[in-house]
């Protein structure tokens, strides 16, 4: 799950020139715990001097405001925007970008491990029903009825259309520039991020994020196989370029990808650690080891977090158990619609 951080001066509206021709704009997300997501606009490749955009940010009021600011602020304006790439599917990262194409007509560019997302997402007019499903399967149908009520789809077919493309690995030329596109499955399925050989830069969306963890798989179709394995081996990947700065969706720029990727990969070896311990003896669903388990910096019990970081702590568990199953760690049988997991050593 995400967890809270000291937001610092990272999320405040403006513009924070990373070096010339690459600029950092926090957008706000209104009731939401992240504060705010990072969206950056990048001068000098697009071949007609347009900008280059990657994520878009929430379509909200507050959003479009603190965009056209920022690019008052370096001259521009929301016509300069032509491309538009973005790391995920989650409304604080396309929705905006969606808005954007049909004011500007701008391309807005996806993942294609995305479209299977994209597609059920506009089939259920929704994407909580898988999340929730999941839910059921760990044991916490309770907590699913109270997410339900809690936060209700608030779908507009709007801002879920198709990219102008579907992005695969390949590299992406804009004049003079290139963006290489490194698929990273894990936080949703058709996660990318983009990066910046010649200037040292990764565009990492919510693949590699500085302060917190990314929640895992929380996306509208089934995310596919063992998510958190995944991620793991996409911040493995990381490691095979040549350290960058990373340049993130959430929280300030930092100076090396690989320091910080170490740091996610030793605290995902401890949660396994940990939630094996918490499986003890006996047989339990996901729920029943998620209370086991402290949550956030401050370690608090699961019944102390509020619905929505209940729904996070536990399908981060359930993540955590399969990665245990495949290790050989565990084992689990399916009654009833409840997953079951019993340690094997």
């Amino acid at each position: 799950m995400a967890t809270r951080f000291d937001q610092g001066p990272w999320a405040t509206a403006g513009v924070q020139t990373v070096q010339p021709g690459v600029h950092r704009v926090p957008l706000p997300l209104p009731n939401d715990g992240l504060h705010a997501v990072n969206v950056y606009l990048l001068e000098g490749l697009a071949d007609d001097g347009g900008l280059v955009m990657i994520d878009g940010g929430w379509a909200v009021p507050e959003a479009r405001k603190a965009l056209e600011e920022a690019l008052t602020a370096i001259g521009r304006d929301l016509g300069d925007i032509s491309h538009i790439l973005v790391t995920h599917i989650h409304r604080d990262h396309y929705t905006q970008a969606v808005e954007l194409r049909r004011l500007l007509g701008a391309r807005v560019y996806l993942g294609a491990g995305e479209r299977p997302g994209l597609e059920l997402l506009n089939e259920l007019r929704g994407g909580l029903s898988t999340a929730l499903r999941t839910l059921r399967q760990a044991g916490a149908g309770e907590l699913a009825d109270r997410v339900r009520a809690a936060y209700p789809d608030t779908y507009d077919p709007a801002d879920w259309e198709a990219p102008d493309r579907w992005l695969d690995a390949e590299t992406l030329r804009f004049g003079d520039g290139e963006l290489k596109v490194i698929p990273t499955p894990g936080h949703t399925r058709g996660h990318v991020v983009f990066l910046d050989e010649r200037r040292g830069l990764l565009f990492s969306g919510d693949h590699v994020l500085p302060r917190i963890t990314p929640s895992i798989g929380f996306e509208p179709a089934a995310p596919g196989g063992r998510p958190l394995a995944a991620y793991l081996d996409s911040l493995r990947l990381m490691t095979r370029h040549a350290d960058t700065r990373l340049l993130p969706a959430h929280g300030p720029v930092a100076d090396s990808t690989h320091t910080r990727v170490a740091e996610l990969l030793a605290h995902h070896d401890d949660r396994l650690h940990r939630t094996l311990a918490a499986l003890g003896d006996g047989t339990h669903d996901a729920c029943t080891v998620a209370r086991r388990l402290p949550w956030t910096r401050r370690e608090r019990r699961l019944d102390d977090l509020d619905a929505l970081n209940q729904m996070l702590a536990v399908n981060e568990t359930v993540a955590h158990l399969d990665v245990l199953v495949l290790r050989g760690d565990a084992a689990v049988t399916r009654a009833d619609g409840v997953d079951r997991y019993t340690r094997t050593r």
